[in-house]
């Protein structure tokens, strides 16, 4: 009987079949980056009239997905657009993980100098290279496993990155084998703080400053629940010498977001907790920057703006958009969500047994919403 994970696989597969034509792709293939370690490929978007200088921004896409698709979906090439920075898209290959999903777990795919972390970081210097880009304002980002990916390239490459975003990801070092990046997803087994801290410290010889960060988690994902991103925060804070609580919460567009500031008060960390969403990247539909789709999800809020705007490439989203609310406010509109029993979408959840296991499982691979 073929398994979970080959059944996906083949429903993917013809899943495509009757589709219309795929829309022309705006990014050209980077080749040539270097020795490739982890056999990935590589695209790239370049803004008409870019400058010297510009900000380069890296973005991971998630299971299933391929990079034209999630920066169509996402909306990072409009934006890139209208700001003027430069945008890579590693793709993985099927032939290094059949649902195509960057190998976050695999010890010798998130180890410095080493499988696809090594590619990523080959990327990034060519990109610098060849485009005259500005190798102090380099960002990565990345959603679910691509997410998880990109906390990877956070710890064992932090001395290129100033900042990054991780949306419905994990913590890095908290798993090595695929039965533990299951566990991890549902929140079970996480590594304690201390741990996770040192994951971080012990994956190369940085010793500061370190990257700012933008967490994004769904507060109904059940793909990769949210305590995830808890350890992600305070793996993180930690690594920042920043204090357990935050230096303000507020809600903005009906979801929380909490803020971590150093001593000067710059923001150091950010954490959106997105009400009543599942897995996937936040989209504000009615804004113009992105299009729903497989993981794409309508929520009111750009998370591709703000995750902008935070690392300063584009202007702060417009206050008329965030409502100043207070914290129980904003948990209470959180809770609203949660117990309404529905998806984002209006759809009731899946039955609980086998029957949730199995439409969890299709969900996750894009065959069902």
């Amino acid at each position: 009987m073929p398994s979970l994970s080959e059944t996906i696989a083949r429903l993917s597969a013809a899943r495509g079949m009757g589709r219309p034509a795929a829309r022309p792709s705006r990014l050209r293939e980077l080749a040539g980056f270097g020795s490739n370690p982890g056999a990935l490929k590589a695209y790239y978007h370049l803004p008409d009239g870019l400058a010297p200088g510009a900000p380069l921004v890296v973005v991971l896409h998630g299971c299933t997905q391929n990079a034209a698709d999630y920066g169509h979906g996402s909306g990072w090439s409009q934006l890139a657009d209208r700001h003027g920075f430069a945008l890579l898209y590693p793709e993985q290959q099927r032939a290094n993980n059949p649902n195509l999903c960057f190998n976050w777990f695999a010890p010798g795919d998130i180890r410095r100098e080493a499988g696809e972390a090594m590619s990523i970081a080959q990327m990034v210097g060519r990109m610098i290279e060849t485009h005259a880009l500005d190798r102090r304002r380099v960002f990565i980002t990345g959603l679910s496993a691509g997410g998880a990916m990109a906390a990877a390239m956070l710890a064992t490459y932090p001395e290129i990155f100033a900042g990054g975003a991780i949306i419905a990801g994990l913590p890095f070092g908290c798993a090595s084998t695929v039965p533990e990046a299951l566990e991890r997803m549902r929140g079970q087994s996480l590594p304690r703080e201390a741990a996770l801290q040192s994951a971080v410290r012990d994956a190369s010889g940085h010793a500061g400053p370190w990257p700012t960060l933008s967490v994004w988690h769904g507060t109904q994902d059940h793909t990769v629940v949210p305590a995830n991103s808890e350890a992600l925060l305070s793996q993180w804070r930690g690594v920042h010498g920043l204090a357990p609580g935050p230096s303000e919460t507020a809600a903005v567009a009906g979801h929380t977001r909490r803020v971590w500031r150093d001593a000067a008060g710059v923001a150091r960390i950010e954490t959106f907790a997105i009400a009543g969403m599942g897995h996937g990247t936040p989209l504000d539909a009615g804004d113009g920057i992105g299009a729903p789709g497989a993981f794409i999800l309508s929520a009111g809020i750009s998370s591709t703006r703000h995750i902008a705007a935070f690392w300063q490439l584009a202007e702060p989203v417009a206050a008329a958009a965030q409502d100043n609310l207070s914290t129980e406010a904003a948990t209470a509109a959180a809770m609203r969500h949660q117990n309404s029993g529905l998806r984002p979408d209006g759809t009731k959840p899946a039955k609980s047994g086998p029957a949730k296991i199995i439409e969890d499982a299709l969900r996750a691979a894009g065959l069902m919403r």
